[in-house]
């Protein structure tokens, strides 16, 4: 059984190439900016089941590239969804917590209204938008805060800096579930597989590491899982400007995907030692 995966490069698309029975295209036979090119690559390959893995997640870059952004996260997703109706297979798209407007404190359900905040957000919704009315069987995957020992990311970006200095001034008022690569790709593989088999199960679902926490929270469990001395300074996201707005509540409700998949919340602190582990003697301080 052959799960057709786009993406090669990325986190989640990395991890996933691990997994048995899947095939990952990378952008030199499946260019997410030609959808058309996607969805003839469902047609040729014909696989069981199709995972989208890949994006245009540059948040900040969206903000003045929005037509390339909405191509790959909004067109893309559309024709793969089309072409996985026409064919009878099901579709596991992966997407984002910055759907949302980011307000309040309590986690967000899959039902509630949506309302992002910039260019990535709206791309992103786009593409669950086609998703959707394409009408096949599918599966809406909103994950947050992905991280892994490969490519570039918080963990990893925390690592250098951490071994580099004494104290860092980190964001403490933006919260959210850390998210392991590893465990996307296990989720991803599993949704597939029962959607196979039971096509109602479609929707959207949410999936997000435990507990949530605040980016200095997270940067203090990296510190300390990796035996770093560094001390870590919250700050307001007002006082460290980009060019996208941050939502600031991540929080993400994700009962739904327990209950009818059966896949719970990870620990954050698991997927640290893992990555950690994966790394090795790049965090070996000796």
């Amino acid at each position: 059984m052959t799960i057709l995966v786009f993406g090669k490069t990325g986190q989640v698309a990395t991890e996933l190439s691990t997994l048995p029975d899947t095939l990952c295209l990378g952008r030199e036979i499946a260019d997410l900016s030609d959808p058309d090119a996607c969805a003839a690559a469902i047609k040729i390959h014909a696989p069981k089941a199709v995972i989208n893995a890949a994006a245009y997640t540059a948040v900040d870059r969206a903000e003045d590239d929005e037509t390339t952004a909405l191509a790959i996260n909004g067109s893309a997703p559309g024709a793969m969804a089309r072409a996985c109706a026409a064919l009878g297979i099901p579709l596991v798209h992966i997407s984002t917590d910055y759907v949302f407007e980011g307000g309040g404190t309590v986690p967000w359900q899959p039902d509630a209204p949506t309302g992002p905040l910039g260019a990535y957000g709206r791309t992103k919704l786009a593409g669950e938008q086609a998703v959707q009315a394409a009408g096949g069987a599918h599966v809406i995957l909103r994950t947050s805060w992905v991280v892994s020992a490969h490519g570039n990311n918080f963990v990893k970006t925390m690592l250098r800096l951490g071994a580099q200095r004494d104290a860092l001034t980190i964001v403490g008022d933006q919260i959210g579930g850390p998210t392991g690569a590893r465990e996307i790709a296990v989720a991803c593989q599993s949704i597939a597989l029962q959607l196979i088999d039971d096509s109602r199960k479609s929707g959207i679902y949410h999936f997000a590491g435990s507990p949530n926490c605040s980016w200095a929270d997270f940067a203090r469990g990296i510190f300390k899982h990796a035996d770093l001395e560094c001390g870590v300074t919250d700050i307001a996201s007002s006082e460290y400007p980009t060019p996208a707005v941050r939502p600031l509540n991540s929080r993400m409700d994700c009962t739904s995907l327990k209950a009818t998949f059966g896949i719970v919340r990870p620990d954050w602190a698991n997927t640290l030692t893992h990555i950690l582990t994966e790394l090795g003697p790049l965090n070996d301080k000796s």
